[in-house]
């Protein structure tokens, strides 16, 4: 099982680094206003510390990968797990997404739940656009 792979604090930690860079990178490449909007609460929530997108992610990544297990096991299933994520982007992106929802509901820190709640709409597209390169960050290190 996938959670049971992110057991290890060093894979986390690099699964984190790689999924900051990969959000940067995204967030860099939006253009129009929408664009602008997204980079600014960016800005915003990184503002916030220089680790706290990678810590986010990090401590986001054990039930992630908990929601991601069902289809992970259905892709080892078919032979790939990374190719199976990325055939399904639309289920991938809603496992994943169920559970900075269910994050974002309980945070105590006002600007990153105001900010992720403005861009919540949007983000479903984002994260689906994003799951091939997520699919082979997991890949890479917990295969």
């Amino acid at each position: 099982m996938l959670s049971e792979k992110i057991q290890d604090a060093a894979v986390r930690a690099n699964i984190a680094e790689d999924c900051a860079k990969l959000i940067d990178k995204q967030v860099a490449t939006k253009g129009g206003l929408a664009g602008i909007a997204m980079k600014t609460a960016y800005g915003v929530i990184k503002g916030v510390g220089a680790s706290y997108i990678p810590g986010a992610i990090d401590r986001l990544l054990p039930d992630a990968c908990q929601a991601l297990d069902p289809l992970w096991q259905e892709g080892a299933e078919a032979g790939d797990p990374v190719k199976y994520l990325s055939e399904n982007s639309d289920r991938t992106a809603d496992s994943i997404l169920s559970v900075t929802d269910a994050r974002i509901a309980n945070t105590s820190n006002g600007v990153v739940s105001a900010t992720y709640k403005k861009l919540r709409k949007s983000v479903k597209n984002d994260v689906e656009a994003a799951v091939p390169d997520l699919a082979q960050i997991i890949g890479s290190h917990a295969v």
